[in-house]
């Protein structure tokens, strides 16, 4: 076969262009200090954020993360336990940021959020593409305004707190009001084109109990769940919100309507705080160093819409305590599109969702729902703020009937709006007979 000198010449020319941007060398440290999950080493070209091999003395490599640097020395987060690490260990950078295999392959299948599968089938990343779990948020004068609703299945949210595509919502609860339960109910009941849930800090048992239980296989074929329990190291349960985020937006710059849930972001936090404080910042409140609250910022603002997709997301918030005035629960109500709290009251009257529609709000309710749903919503928050303020004369009998009209009709109301909003989790719905059911309900209301 005969070959032209001009493309012998190139062949070479694009041969030439690979050697001179591929690294013919690699830096080499060791280690110098360990305490805890901290490693300290002296390692030329390293960078924050770069991911490293640490080789123990039984060959085997243990990665680890740049977070800072002390003098001349970097110091490295372990992502897992660092047995078997020894003074002079050797240390090795890949030069790059942890990165995460994506692509369709991933659609219902749990990963680890260095992206290792844990279900315990093999994963075909052969057409993968490898992204970063550290990405900047799309640009604000790119992003498209909301207009679109968000179907989530249940009928309190999108009767009374109606979602946009492309909506950022933060669910607040104490623990044990039924998170979990919501969540797997909204992954089977969406109109998402993919479903990805980040489960950080879970406790090993509720991670098969929530895919078989509160997801389903239904729930299951649409979507990913990227895992880290709450006995793995601080770092790699912060990284789980992260690859989390990065495989959405992989989806959503295909175009999709992608839904992002988190339980619990409060957990991450937790992590961080632990982060922050091993390599040395300052505790503020509760114990939470400053950078926390920047880090929760940059993550939250990743998904929203984009030109290309959205990313609506659900991040639950565990209210310790049931205190609204945490830190966390503070910052994340300040950053997002709406909150929905779940009552803990509400609850123990066997009403689930226990969502207080009250103490809740969208944000973008008055942006993208019509006159009528609006106002139709707005008489039912009104009985049921007549109805709570006189709760407790109505429950002892103290209150006359006809001494007041408009909590009269709200008296008479009261099951037919229990009824709808409360559901059961098998229920599926559907969000314009849902606000058709609400119009309805409230079209001869003269409240």
């Amino acid at each position: 076969m005969h070959i032209s000198k001009d493309k012998i010449s190139q062949i070479k020319d694009k041969a030439l262009d690979i050697i001179n941007i591929t690294e013919t060398f690699q830096y080499k440290g060791t280690v110098s200090k360990l305490l805890g999950l901290t490693v300290e080493a002296k390692l030329p070209g390293l960078k924050i954020g770069d991911l490293c091999f640490i080789e123990t003395a039984d060959g085997s490599k243990k990665p680890a993360e740049v977070v800072a640097f002390k003098g001349d020395a970097a110091q490295m987060l372990l992502l897992y336990d660092g047995g078997g690490i020894a003074q002079g260990s050797l240390v090795t950078s890949t030069g790059k940021p942890i990165m995460v295999p994506v692509g369709d392959f991933l659609l219902g299948r749990l990963i680890n959020p260095l992206g290792i599968p844990l279900d315990g089938r093999p994963l075909d990343t052969s057409n993968a593409k490898y992204v970063s779990v550290e990405n900047s948020p799309p640009d604000a004068f790119t992003r498209p305004i909301i207009k679109s609703k968000f179907s989530t299945g249940i009928r309190a949210i999108d009767g009374m707190l109606t979602l946009g595509a492309g909506q950022r919502m933060g669910l607040f609860a104490g623990s044990g009001v039924g998170k979990s339960t919501m969540l797997g109910m909204i992954a089977r009941n969406s109109e998402a084109d993919v479903n990805v849930m980040a489960l950080i800090g879970e406790r090993g048992r509720e991670v098969k109990e929530f895919i078989e239980n509160s997801l389903g296989p239904e729930g299951m074929k649409k979507s990913v769940l990227v895992c880290s329990t709450g006995d793995q190291p601080p770092l790699i349960r912060m990284k789980a919100l992260q690859t989390a985020t990065a495989v959405c937006e992989y989806f959503r710059d295909q175009g999709k309507k992608v839904f992002l849930m988190t339980d619990t972001v409060t957990r991450c936090a937790m992590a961080g705080r632990e982060v922050g404080l091993s390599i040395g910042e300052p505790p503020t409140m509760k114990g939470y160093p400053p950078s926390i609250f920047s880090w929760l910022q940059k993550i939250l603002e990743r998904s929203g819409a984009s030109p290309k997709g959205s990313i609506t997301a659900l991040y639950t918030v565990l209210m310790e305590g049931d205190d609204i005035n945490d830190p966390v629960v503070d910052t994340v109500r300040g950053i997002v599109d709406g909150h929905i709290f779940l009552s803990r009251k509400v609850a123990e009257m066997n009403h689930y969702p226990a969502i207080d529609v009250l103490g809740s709000v969208s944000r973008l309710f008055t942006e993208i729902c019509d006159q009528e749903h609006m106002d139709a919503a707005a008489k039912m928050r009104k009985m049921l703020a007549m109805y709570r303020e006189n709760k407790d004369l109505i429950d002892v009998g103290m209150y006359q009937p006809g001494s007041n009209q408009q909590l009269d009709l709200a008296i008479q109301m009261m099951p037919s709006i229990n009824a709808f909003l409360q559901q059961k989790t098998a229920d599926s719905v559907n969000m314009n007979g849902t606000i058709n059911t609400i119009k309805q309900m409230m079209a001869n209301i003269d409240i």
